[in-house]
């Protein structure tokens, strides 16, 4: 994906402007984005640390983090 969107000031679809993980954000997607990444050349989740800090990740992508909110 080019950043070109991003820079020109396109409106985004994430965050998402609600406080946290629901009812879709589940076991299988994490397994799923880390199918992906190994799949394009990534290692896999060599430990419980790598996976929770996918799973960190995801969460900081797809939420605004508790502090935005006011």
């Amino acid at each position: 994906m080019s950043d070109t969107a991003y820079r020109s000031g396109a409106e985004r679809s994430y965050p998402l402007p609600h406080a946290g993980p629901g009812a879709q954000f589940t076991e299988s997607l994490v397994n799923s984005v880390a199918a992906v990444l190994v799949a394009s050349g990534y290692p896999r989740l060599g430990s419980p640390a790598d996976r929770a800090a996918l799973e960190s990740a995801l969460v900081t992508f797809l939420y605004n983090p508790q502090e935005n909110h006011a």
